[in-house]
């Protein structure tokens, strides 16, 4: 018998035997009651620092609770709100929840000049946005058709993706840091990133393509793994920054902390939520690793990624999340004594230190500071799911006390400046609504529907047939945000690459049921001799007027007589007036019509020369030097094994404007110039092409995806005692 199998035997023993020698220290026994109560308290935290922040801080990106305002940080974009939106529908707060996804729909305008994180954007914007979205149908909440392949927020989070996925458009594959919103990758931009910059983005991106049928998201995303795991030393540690450019470590101390943290995280969530067993084959390599070099004493330290030598003897707040990993893979045994060292820490202190030097067992100086953090709290909510101990609950209770008294303002809840004297700093965090709070309110609501251990579930149809949805297995990323599984599998088919180039933007403000009149205005235009061509602008919404043509709300009347226009969408077939129908064969969408009428009119029409005065009355039309066909312009690029991979012609984009209503082209020309310089699909087809790091070889081997019954002593609670049915029940 081995060493580590008798800690396994004798830990649980000894705790017991050191509980009956001192019954004075033994642990609280929580009726239903007393968990309820302590649910209704989280409840009033959450209600206070969310009030705060709507009363004080709104439309800042956080509130600063001892100054009662509120400040930008991470984007100008409302962070707190969306980050906390999912928090209220796991709250039951469905009135509050709905009326905020309107107010995001309506103002939310993610079209602006400013640099912000990649990481912190996908995690929190993108992962809020799509956890509202697929929690939507549980508030009542007007869903539409489609859904959840389709809808508002699932369309947002997309927008925010595409502006992000210019960041890996690098040797390497793996992102930038910094994005502009507006026009990609700023100029000077570093192209040093942490590892876990590179690393946490499977989750959201999955979603997405899993979701919207478009496989870019989750294809850009794997590549970045990928390469992680391919840049990894000789010897399989990862180091805590890297240049995404050259692939050099930059930064060559390896650790489970901060800069690092989320990758780990990510492999083996991902693998879970989208069934990649090649991540988890990842996660299980690394870890064989990192308990070799880094583990000591089930404690966690920092080490040289090329030899494994110790340079950094701390332990981290953010490695909190440990215990909570290890959980999901089914080691609960290890998971809890891990966390009985961190608990540890906090008991010192009242809360866990940024770094704790395990040498002199203080807080470190300088990163004294707990900025309301939930990593702790997250590792006992999974720990507590999974085994029902109480103690699980005191440790609990004991970080809830620790914030009520020492964090709580009259205008919310404040980062612990240092914990030594827990004197306060004028910050709240966005994640203390996204994951603190919510973490503690699931910890003490196990009958919470995100606790689901699969017994019942919901049938909804989708375009793809009925799909079953709400069996549980969530898996929050690591703001806290969580996904249902389940959905993912309800949108089978995935859309063909399409380059999306200017003139494509027509068919999207086509396909809008406001802008019905603008199909009206090209039909308008064909019918006016191009010499006296003169394209008037919209004067209102029931007058058009387009080279002396006006339309009145008579010719209005008459249009909706008539046949209405079918617009092709993501998830089906609808009529313009939102109504469903079914595709009928060799049906005509509005996309054909407008590439007929522009190519036809193209044909018709002679592009006019750029001299002349306006006083000429008549200008001699000049031929063009090349018919620009609209495939030409839009391009669905498939790879088909030609080196040469070419992109859409700018200069016949350009040109094939210039025969457009004057209202489409001073649309597109003034979002020509906000046009990101990254083609997604070019950059996606160069990935498949060159295919930089081979795919994992476990790639099919799904047993790794299961996790191992609990043993028998792991059904033993720390007190010393079986739990017993009634506790189960908790």
């Amino acid at each position: 018998m081995n060493i580590r199998t008798m800690e396994t035997l004798i830990f649980p023993l000894l705790v017991v035997l050191c509980y009956i020698c001192n019954p004075c220290l033994s642990i609280r026994k929580y009726s239903k009651e007393d968990v309820i109560k302590l649910r209704e308290e989280v409840r009033e935290m959450f209600q206070h620092a969310y009030d705060s922040y709507l009363r004080y801080a709104y439309p800042y990106d956080e509130l600063r609770p001892l100054s009662c305002d509120g400040v930008d940080t991470w984007g100008s974009y409302s962070l707190t709100l969306i980050d906390a939106l999912d928090t209220l529908a796991i709250m039951g707060n469905h009135t509050e929840f709905n009326r905020v996804v309107d107010i995001v729909l309506e103002k939310q305008n993610f079209d602006t000049d400013i640099n912000v994180s990649v990481f912190e954007t996908n995690i929190r914007i993108i992962g809020g946005l799509l956890s509202a979205h697929l929690l939507s149908h549980k508030t009542g909440l007007k869903l539409e058709p489609g859904w959840p392949c389709n809808g508002p927020l699932l369309r947002l989070a997309e927008d925010v993706a595409q502006r992000l996925i210019a960041a890996f458009d690098t040797t390497t594959g793996m992102p930038y840091g910094t994005i502009n919103l507006r026009s990609g990758v700023p100029p000077g931009e570093t192209s040093v990133t942490c590892t876990a910059g590179v690393g946490t983005f499977i989750i959201e991106f999955g979603t997405l393509s899993r979701l919207t049928g478009d496989p870019l998201y989750e294809e850009v995303a794997y590549n970045a793994l990928k390469a992680l795991y391919h840049h990894r030393s000789p010897i399989g540690l990862l180091g805590n920054h890297i240049d995404v450019m050259t692939g050099r470590w930059t930064a060559q101390d390896a650790g489970i902390g901060g800069g690092v943290d989320s990758y780990f995280e990510y492999l083996v969530k991902g693998a879970i939520l989208l069934e990649k067993p090649e991540l988890m084959s990842m996660f299980k390599e690394a870890r064989q690793v990192i308990d070799k070099y880094l583990k000591k004493d089930d404690w966690f330290v920092w080490a040289t990624m090329l030899r494994g030598h110790v340079t950094l003897p701390v332990f981290q707040s953010l490695e909190s999340y440990w215990p909570g990993v290890l959980t999901l893979i089914g080691e609960t045994d290890t998971a809890m004594r891990i966390i009985h060292n961190y608990h540890s820490v906090w008991k010192q202190y009242g809360f866990t230190p940024e770094v704790y030097n395990l040498g002199t067992g203080e807080a470190s100086t300088s990163r004294e500071s707990y900025p309301l953090r939930p990593e702790l709290i997250e590792s006992i909510m999974y720990l507590y799911r999974e085994t029902r101990d109480p103690i699980l609950l005191q440790m609990g209770e004991d970080i809830l006390r620790s914030i009520q008294h020492s964090a709580r303002t009259p205008c919310g809840y404040a980062t612990i400046k240092d914990v030594r004297d827990h004197r306060k700093e004028d910050r709240m965090e966005s994640f203390f609504l996204a994951e603190t709070t919510k973490y503690l309110y699931l910890l003490f609501d196990p009958d919470n529907f995100i606790h689901n251990p699969g017994v019942h579930g919901t049938v909804i149809n989708t375009p793809n047939g009925e799909c079953i949805v709400d069996v549980g297995g969530y898996i929050f990323n690591t703001e806290a945000h969580p996904i249902d599984p389940t959905m993912l599998y309800c949108c089978h088919e995935a859309r063909q690459g399409i380059n999306i180039s200017e003139v494509h933007r027509i068919y999207q403000i086509l396909e809008e049921e406001d802008n019905i009149q603008l199909m009206t205005m090209i039909d308008a235009s064909l019918n006016v001799s191009t010499s006296k061509e003169n394209v008037g602008e919209v004067a209102s919404n029931s007058t058009v007027e387009i080279s002396n043509v006006t339309l009145i709300e008579e010719d209005e009347k008459e249009l909706e007589q008539e046949e209405l226009i079918k617009t092709e969408t993501r998830t089906g077939y609808v009529n313009i007036d939102g109504t469903e129908r079914e595709k009928t064969i060799n049906e005509t969408t509005l996309s054909d019509i407008v590439k007929d009428r522009i190519n036809s009119y193209y044909e018709k029409t002679n592009v006019k020369g750029e001299q002349g005065t306006r006083d000429e009355e008549e200008v001699k039309p000049k031929k063009p030097e090349e018919k620009v066909d609209i495939d030409d312009i839009i391009v669905v690029q498939k790879y088909s094994g030609n080196d040469n991979l070419q992109l859409p012609s700018t200069t016949k984009a350009k040109e094939a404007i210039k025969i457009l209503p004057k209202v489409i082209q001073d649309y597109l020309n003034n979002d020509w110039k906000r046009k990101p310089k990254c083609e997604p699909q070019y950059m996606l087809e160069r990935i498949r092409k060159e295919k930089l790091y081979p795919d994992h070889p476990d790639g099919d081997k799904y047993e790794l995806l299961l996790t191992p019954a609990p043993s028998f002593l792991q059904r033993i609670s720390l007190a010393g005692e079986f739990l017993n049915k009634k506790q189960l029940e908790l």
